[in-house]
């Protein structure tokens, strides 16, 4: 019998999620389908109920249903209750959610594998106190940065998101209006800016000739952040393609119990740019 899997998103015609699985399916030699499912803002619980009730197995989660995701599922992970935000979740036969969150181990793996970026000792700032944001700090924080750095537009998200990782290591605060002379080696940003081509100025922050800039959004043409690193002589500026890449492998291996290839997937999406 053939499984279904579907990718929860608002907006979500632009995801490749659909054309990564479909992939791994075919290299695993797995028997399921995978779609885009467009979900108004208000009703993400009814999404994920109306998936049940059709017999889904399981379903990704992206923006901006990632916070909302981790209070629908009915037991998580442990870097899922780290993150509080799940962009995986599995249906079982007795209609209970188990939620995980595979963001952080795909942009680390996109990073020291891909990139072949060495995280430790290298400072870096995250733009956004969100549900990526979360997603990805405990795993950053096991590869022993030198200093991590968050900035957000609302203070108050960047205290709670740094409270809630007291006890994983240090995070410190940086004002969004800040003139802040610190060098990054990495800049992340993990808000939506680029996904709305939103022209909203980015923080002020240093960027040298030796700094990247790495935006957990993939694939459009135009990318206000990466052109705004470009800008400022950043020595890299890149998308968040392998990122997606790596954390559905991820997925897939909690659903399908196989971890496919990403290589191969990846040259494929990057041939088709």
């Amino acid at each position: 019998m053939t499984d279904h899997y579907a990718v929860i998103g608002n907006p979500i015609a632009h995801s490749l999620s659909p054309t990564i699985h479909t992939l791994f399916a075919t290299q695993t030699q797995q028997d399921l389908i995978y779609t885009a499912v467009l979900a108004d803002n208000n009703q993400f619980a009814m999404c994920i109920q109306h998936l049940q009730d059709q017999g889904f197995k399981g379903a990704n989660v992206t923006v901006p249903f990632k916070e909302e995701a981790f209070r629908l599922a009915t037991q998580c992970t442990e870097r899922a209750n780290q993150a509080k935000a799940v962009n995986t979740l599995s249906f079982h036969d007795d209609g209970s959610i188990t939620g995980d969150n595979t963001d952080g181990i795909g942009l680390v793996r996109d990073l020291t594998q891909n990139i072949k970026f060495n995280i430790t000792n290298k400072c870096i700032l995250i733009i956004g106190a969100g549900g990526a944001a979360r997603g990805i700090i405990p795993v950053l924080l096991k590869e022993q940065p030198a200093k991590l750095y968050i900035t957000n537009r609302t203070k108050q998200r960047a205290l709670d998101l740094v409270n809630d990782f007291a006890n994983l290591g240090e995070i410190n605060i940086v004002a969004w209006d800040e003139n802040n002379q610190q060098p990054y080696d990495l800049i992340i940003n993990a808000t939506s800016l680029s996904l709305h081509n939103d022209d909203t100025n980015f923080p002020i922050c240093r960027i040298t000739t030796d700094s990247g800039c790495y935006d957990l959004v993939y694939g459009k043409q135009h990318n206000v952040f990466l052109e705004w690193g470009k800008s400022l002589g950043a020595k890299w500026c890149i998308d968040g393609l392998g990122m997606l890449v790596e954390q559905a492998a991820e997925a897939f291996s909690i659903w399908r119990g196989i971890h496919p290839q990403t290589q191969p997937v990846l040259q494929y999406l990057l041939n088709r740019k």
